[in-house]
């Protein structure tokens, strides 16, 4: 019964004209379609492999029969090459893909056909990488007859738009992309107001997993940024601040070097998580900066000049209360108190050179003291060139210690003001710091639950 139903439909078959009896009729072409995978997605050649099911059915007007003539067969398979099948292309596509040929189409005894398909599609599609890793895709696949018009090939949708929007019955959601959801929408379209032909537009919306590229490119960088924030707490006046900054810089360079190739990259537009590195990098530079002007200020230089009156008043006095410094009351008594305790040490120091003898007890010091200023008078008419020189060695010596007194109080003077300075810019590039992160979580979180 199968031959001579095949025998009974290909004999006089002619698969080269469309199968309608009357050339008016218009083919009705219903088609589906189900995404099975995707499996990759090139954004510096903006190009979209996917792995569709499709399915179409038309009616053949000339493959009808009585199934009571033939053993009651209702539906027969038949050789795609044998009979006649609609020119219906996706006009995205940019490649030939590896799709299994499938030879047989299926025929019911009322005309209709189906052509089932798995098909290997690579296409065309504008990929806004901006959001990255947190991005949205939307790809378009476009059926339409290539060279029939709508008055001969109509086309339709085989079933409600409703059951293939939610339809991921065979996606396979195991890998990078998910997919959300397929549109599907009906239009004509005309070139230079010639013969209109009949589209139905896909449209693949599909989204990335970040989990992946928040654990490799966020954390690293986002820890990297934390450790940068740390090392401002190591002292100002020690340069051990300066080479962990640039061995952080230097860190961040190789990472961002790692990562390079990761990074989707196209000639139309930048994501913003490229955006954010380079920002981390500025940001590491400008620290970096800082730690240096405040190691020049607080840096002991013998030539070093008097802190200016009006950057004491400023930094000193308005940026400690602004800034809410708890032991700002230091910086008023700390001078007096460095000098006191240093002309203490100075005249401890004199005494024991001129007490060179030494003593414990004080009575005896009065008394030794006593003895030798009695025989100073005794002698000075006949040693009044030697006390003379006596006089200059401890006058030189006394300037001497007055000077590095004074050294030391403007060298104590900048160090306040580059500590002052130092609270003022770490917390002003901690706030630049927590600004760009809860922006840049803030845009993040809004794309990844819109």
């Amino acid at each position: 019964a199968l031959r001579r139903l095949s025998h009974y439909l290909l004999a006089h078959y002619q698969k080269g004209t469309r199968p309608v009896r009357d050339w008016r009729t218009t083919t009705n072409v219903a088609i589906d379609l189900m995404v099975y995978a995707i499996l990759s997605v090139d954004e510096k050649n903006q190009v979209l492999t996917t792995y569709i099911w499709y399915r179409q059915h038309w009616t053949d007007e000339f493959l009808r029969w009585d199934p009571m003539r033939f053993d009651n067969l209702t539906q027969i398979s038949l050789p795609v090459e044998s009979i006649w099948v609609p020119d219906i292309l996706i006009n995205e596509f940019v490649d030939v893909g590896k799709s299994p040929h499938v030879p047989y189409v299926y025929v019911s005894h009322h005309g209709e056909v189906q052509n089932l398909k798995p098909i290997q599609v690579m296409t065309a599609c504008s990929l806004d990488i901006y959001n990255f890793p947190f991005d949205v895709q939307n790809c378009s696949l476009t059926f339409t007859s290539w060279l029939h018009h709508i008055r001969d090939i109509n086309l339709s949708l085989w079933r409600q738009p409703e059951l293939v929007k939610f339809d991921r019955s065979v996606f396979m959601n195991q890998g990078e992309w998910e997919l959300l959801y397929v549109l599907s929408r009906f239009q004509e379209f005309s070139v230079k107001s010639s013969d209109s032909y009949a589209e139905m537009k896909f449209y693949v919306v599909i989204r990335r997993r970040p989990l992946f590229y928040t654990v490799s490119l966020l954390l690293p960088s986002i820890f990297l940024m934390v450790m940068d924030i740390v090392g401002f707490y190591l002292p100002p006046n020690s340069g051990e601040r300066v080479s962990f900054k640039i061995t952080l810089l230097l860190g961040y360079s190789v990472f961002l070097i790692i990562v390079s190739d990761t990074l989707p990259a196209t000639a139309v537009g930048t994501p913003l998580i490229g955006i954010y590195f380079v920002v981390c990098m500025a940001l590491l530079v400008i620290s970096l900066m800082e730690t240096i002007l405040i190691v020049r200020l607080v840096h002991k230089q013998d030539l070093q000049p008097h802190v200016p009156e009006w950057v004491k008043r400023l930094l000193l006095e308005q940026a400690t209360v602004l800034l809410c410094i708890r032991d700002r009351k230091k910086f008023s008594r700390s001078r007096t108190q460095s000098s006191d305790i240093s002309r203490q040490v100075d005249n401890n120091d004199s005494t024991a050179k001129l007490n060179h003898y030494g003593c414990e007890d004080p009575r005896e010091c009065e008394t030794v003291g006593g003895a030798r200023l009695a025989a100073a008078f005794a002698g000075q008419a006949e040693g009044s060139p030697l006390m003379h020189g006596v006089l200059r060695e401890i006058t030189a010596i006394r300037q001497f210690l007055e000077k590095r007194e004074e050294f030391r109080d403007v060298a104590h003077e900048w160090l306040q003001v580059g500590y002052v300075l130092d609270v003022l810019l770490f917390r002003a590039y901690l706030a630049a710091v927590l600004a760009y992160s809860i922006t840049l979580g803030t845009l993040w979180s809004v794309w990844r639950d819109a």
